[in-house]
């Protein structure tokens, strides 16, 4: 069996190694339009701010690696055409056209940066992030600059502003609605991040779109609304990413409203055509409905899933609940579930706490502050929980993305278990604390 596998990032790389770990006889091509395989972009950011001290140190395989695995890796391809009835994918390399036949085929296309239409767009210094080849023309470029401006404060905007405020930039983070980190956060809450980036000199904007960007060849300025008007040598734009669907609609492939439709064994409305990762819709796990999960984490899941699918075992994708975390300079931040907007949004009537802790004993030196919400439903189920501190922020969101999949209430996490020794944890944890204020709130 030959198995194509158009996509290196972490759906398509990942499905060619879970692959191989199941069959050693399957034939595996791996096409990629990027020059490196596993890497994690998540990473760039932080190579950007010197914490990590290169791009080559975020690349974890080469080729040559995967070789090794018996399994084939071509770069720098451009994939044109598939054709689902002969059963061929088309793609073209320096210059030349190869027709290959597959007898499987996932496409793990992911998504191109979103790039709003404005004018000045195309200016030298105007940068989006998707890739390490991106983040290199970044590290250059911030090599002669002064100034910059971030727009969109999502996860990797925020980090991307941080890390060139650390390299010594005058920066302004910039979005379009009134809060940053909108789908993951409830506006007091993303505040208190607000007030880490500006007290750490970062100036944010919010709700106000950057209108059109200003330069003779090279930007200068960018315009907010009619009238701010602010100087930057360079521009980011991490305003998100549109999935990727030109191969999938060719080769016939139902799409949703925002990507390619799978079932829970990632296969697609056309016979041995799958796919997985930011090209996929997912299914919500609390309203059951489809949605988007531009997360590396599950593209790995689902590519586990594939494996096994394509392998003939049995298997089954989970939905989502987009649970996250990141770290800007000392602050954690992390979220699952929904937010009190998004409950309201989809006739959700949501019972919110919001409880201040300690990340230890409060006698224990170097105890840090951590504010946690929970989201309840009605009934007292849980259905959203968002956590900021200095520190021990990524468990506690595994324990509530854990607590909100097997469907507890407020009321039986209060009385759930948990360790304590005073240099981690209070007695009573954060999470107990936060859930048992929230029950208050019930009869």
């Amino acid at each position: 069996m030959k198995v194509v596998i158009v996509g290196g990032g972490a759906g398509g790389i990942s499905t060619a190694s879970n692959i191989r770990k199941l069959d050693n006889d399957i034939e595996i091509t791996v096409l990629t339009r990027d020059n490196k395989v596993a890497y994690s972009p998540c990473a760039i950011p932080y190579v950007l701010a010197g914490v990590i001290e290169t791009f080559d140190d975020i690349v974890m395989r080469t080729p040559e690696d995967y070789k090794n695995k018996n399994i084939e890796v071509i770069t720098e391809v451009e994939v044109t055409a598939v054709d689902s009835d002969k059963k061929t994918v088309t793609y073209e390399r320096e210059g030349k056209e190869t027709v290959m036949d597959y007898d499987k085929l996932v496409l793990a296309t992911g998504g191109n940066p979103f790039v709003p239409p404005m004018q000045g767009v195309d200016l030298d210094g105007v940068f989006k992030i998707r890739n390490i080849a991106d983040g290199i023309k970044v590290q250059e470029a911030m090599k002669d600059a002064k100034s910059a401006i971030v727009t969109g404060a999502g996860l990797i905007g925020i980090e991307i502003a941080f890390a060139l405020k650390n390299q010594g930039l005058d920066v302004i983070l910039s979005e379009m609605m009134p809060q940053i980190v909108p789908r993951s956060l409830d506006k007091d809450m993303s505040d208190i991040l607000v007030k880490y980036l500006e007290m750490e000199g970062i100036k944010v904007v919010l709700g106000k779109p950057i209108t059109r960007l200003i330069g003779d060849g090279k930007v200068e300025r960018a315009c907010f609304g009619d009238e701010e008007v602010y100087d930057a040598d360079m521009v980011i734009m991490a305003t998100g990413v549109r999935p990727e669907l030109e191969l999938a609609k060719m080769a016939g492939c139902n799409t949703g409203r925002w990507a390619i439709i799978v079932n829970d064994r990632m296969e697609t409305s056309v016979d041995d055509i799958y796919a997985v990762g930011d090209c996929v819709e997912s299914r919500d796990l609390i309203l059951g409905s489809n949605t988007i999960s531009h997360l590396g984490t599950t593209a790995v899941r689902q590519s586990k899933t594939l494996a096994r699918t394509i392998c003939g075992k049995k298997s089954k994708f989970n939905p989502v609940l987009n649970s996250m975390v990141s770290k800007v300079g000392k602050l954690e931040f992390g979220a699952v579930g929904y937010t009190t907007g998004f409950a309201m949004q989809n006739q959700i009537r949501p019972v919110v706490q919001k409880v201040q802790a300690l990340t230890r004993a409060r006698y224990y030196p170097n105890a840090k502050p951590m504010d946690i919400k929970v989201i309840c439903d009605g009934n007292g189920t849980i259905i959203g929980c968002q956590i900021i501190a200095e520190e021990r922020v990524a468990e506690r969101i595994d324990t509530m993305t854990l607590a909100i999949t097997e469907g507890l209430t407020c009321f039986d996490l209060s009385n759930m278990e948990f360790a304590y020794a005073p240099p981690v944890s209070m007695v009573t944890d954060p999470l107990i604390l936060a859930v048992e204020e929230v029950s208050k709130k019930f009869n």
